[in-house]
């Protein structure tokens, strides 16, 4: 049983794949529920499991859990800002994007929240990152940022003056890290994507 679970690692695994390790096992449903009563397996949704970390020895990459539990998606706004070190504050809610229906998940381990983004803009500004040999899809910062601007209800930055105040004061941004960006990511994301004239503003304020 221990090899098993460390072959499966972190990674996120279905019910019907998690049958087929249990072949001599007539009643797989049975077996898998008393996995999870036993704590060797946490439940993320109907159907999907992960292996807990005192079975496998790794730790649980809540954004690997991410990708896995709604899909296609990539982890981004102010979860992907924090995992860079680009805002302070703790993040208890593990956002993405994603091109199906919004939808939000709450298990035992965190909320997640999906929001609908329009496939034109789905695929800028994306990276699979490498993390204790974990590997998952996360917006770049550049990306991250325009995501949380375009869906942040009744946000209406029209100038730099007011957009380096809401960096600065509302969501603590690391504004030294501007200087850093991909500029042509973020006029990409402006061509397509949503308020457009406020990511033109963004532009505008770190090529001034």
């Amino acid at each position: 049983m221990e090899t098993i679970w460390k072959e499966i690692k972190n990674t996120p695994i279905d019910s019907a794949s998690l049958g087929e390790l249990f072949p001599k096992h007539k009643y797989k449903n049975n077996k898998i529920s008393a996995l999870e009563k036993r704590g060797e397996l946490i439940r993320l949704k109907q159907g999907l499991y992960v292996p807990a970390t005192r079975m496998t020895g790794r730790r649980l990459s809540l954004e690997l859990i991410a990708n896995h539990l709604y899909g296609p998606s990539y982890v981004s706004m102010s979860t992907a800002l924090r995992f860079y070190g680009l805002i302070p504050e703790s993040v208890y809610c593990i956002c993405s994007m994603t091109m199906k229906h919004s939808r939000t998940f709450t298990n035992s381990l965190a909320t997640f929240e999906y929001i609908h983004t329009d496939p034109t803009v789905f695929s800028i500004g994306i990276r699979s990152v490498i993390e204790d040999d974990t590997s998952f899809l996360i917006a770049s910062p550049e990306k991250a940022l325009c995501d949380l601007i375009a869906n942040i209800p009744g946000l209406n930055l029209r100038f730099r003056k007011e957009i380096t105040v809401w960096l600065e004061e509302d969501i603590r941004f690391d504004t030294d890290a501007l200087t850093e960006f991909d500029i042509d990511v973020l006029k990409e994301y402006a061509k397509v994507g949503k308020k457009k004239n406020m990511i033109n503003q963004l532009i505008k304020l770190i090529e001034k």
